[in-house]
């Protein structure tokens, strides 16, 4: 499956209800067109964001802006609560042949391109995950099957689980990776290289913290990276090399901080969380800045590995 440099993630738009810095589908549909007038074909969305309504904006939206169903790349995931039941989350085989037809449904499609796993189930069996994912492909209503947020050991183990059943094996996986999150290139990242999956980073701009709109106090910007994680101090020593890289070419810290990351080896497609059309040019400039060595060691040398991984 081929899909575009850059992926657009869909989770800002919804219902402000529901998540306070969503934006409305009059709010995102001048930013859906701005990526797809830039070329972005790759979304990415889940069945839990907003209660589903952020499967409705990119349903309608992308029938809107696209032609054919084929000239797109559509992706959701499966794990997270949709309802108060114990049956209405998990990876559990009937869980996950009842929020495919559900998601299918809100996206107003016939399938997805890509169908992933939010997270690793301990409650399940992953033999039972894997061929209930199977099944989901051979019914025709996904193309592929992906991970997401989940460490080298759970991949491996359910992609030993497909295959030894014969069944779909996971061709992507999302995790947090940017400037200041690179734990993943210990282990994930190099299995990921090794077993052919293509990595799609989210949060490529720390929730904002590599865009500048945090601060050292905790203060931020916008909604959203006000409502954002506490980060480490030493983040900040990142930003300021990044800023400092970024003065000296002549553009801004996010344009830098995707350029970098779109260079790390198995990246397929960063996905941006863009809630103006301004993000959405600033990662169009990303695909055409090419880094030197001495700005990339600029960049990751006061770089501190973290005691634990933040998957949320």
């Amino acid at each position: 499956m081929k899909v575009s440099r850059l992926g657009l993630g869909m989770m800002s738009y919804g219902d402000p209800a529901a998540q306070v810095w969503a934006l409305p589908e009059e709010r995102a549909e001048p930013i859906v067109r701005r990526a797809v007038e830039a070329g972005i074909t790759f979304f990415d969305t889940a069945d839990m964001y907003s209660d589903g309504q952020s499967e409705v904006i990119t349903g309608r939206l992308l029938g809107r802006f696209f032609g054919r169903r084929a000239d797109y790349v559509l992706a959701t995931k499966v794990f997270y609560p949709t309802g108060p039941g114990p049956n209405d989350r998990g990876l559990s085989r009937g869980h996950i042949l009842s929020a495919v037809d559900a998601s299918l449904r809100r996206l107003r499609t016939d399938y997805v391109d890509l169908y992933q796993v939010y997270r690793f189930d301990p409650e399940t069996p992953v033999e039972e995950t894997m061929a209930a994912l199977g099944d989901v492909v051979r019914a025709g209503k996904a193309r592929y099957v992906g991970a997401s947020g989940m460490p080298a050991w759970q991949l491996g183990k359910m992609q030993a689980a497909a295959a030894a059943a014969g069944s779909a094996r996971f061709v992507s996986v999302q995790t947090r990776y940017n400037l200041v999150n690179r734990e993943d290139e210990r282990e994930l990242l190099p299995m990921c290289r090794d077993m052919g999956v293509g990595v799609i980073p989210y949060s490529p701009l720390a929730r904002g913290l590599l865009a500048g709109t945090r601060g050292r106090d905790g203060t931020g910007t916008t909604v959203r990276s006000s409502s954002a994680h506490a980060e480490r101090p030493e983040d900040f020593d990142v930003f300021e090399d990044l800023r400092d890289v970024a003065t000296k070419r002549g553009t801004r810290p996010p344009v830098v901080a995707l350029a970098w990351l779109l260079a790390q080896g198995g990246v397929a497609a960063p996905m941006l969380g863009a809630t103006a059309e301004a993000h959405i040019d600033d990662a169009v400039q990303a695909l055409h800045l090419e880094l030197d060595g001495k700005e990339v060691q600029a960049l990751q040398a006061r770089y501190l590995p973290r005691l634990s991984v933040d998957c949320s």
